[in-house]
């Protein structure tokens, strides 16, 4: 099975890509806080997955994660400007 810490990190990553896309902090450091994340079904290695990245209304960003039709991760990152 593939450990929820490598399914956070690639949702994190998708993350950043779309705010990099969007232009929101380019060339400012940014800190992020995982403010929710649920794991709802196991993935075995090799699993195609598909991410989904979504700003919300409280400018948080909310990650979905799943493999086909089924549901294996969601959870909500928030970003901040470092100083």
């Amino acid at each position: 099975m593939v450990p929820g810490v490598l399914l956070l990190d690639a949702a994190l990553h998708a993350a950043a890509q779309a705010r990099q896309s969007a232009g929101e902090e380019q060339g400012h450091a940014v800190r992020c806080q995982i403010a929710s994340a649920k794991f709802l079904s196991p993935v075995l290695p090799g699993e195609p997955l598909t991410i989904v990245c979504t700003p919300t209304a409280a400018g948080h960003t909310r990650f979905d994660i799943s493999g086909g039709r089924r549901a294996v991760a969601t959870g909500t990152f928030v970003f901040e400007s470092v100083p």
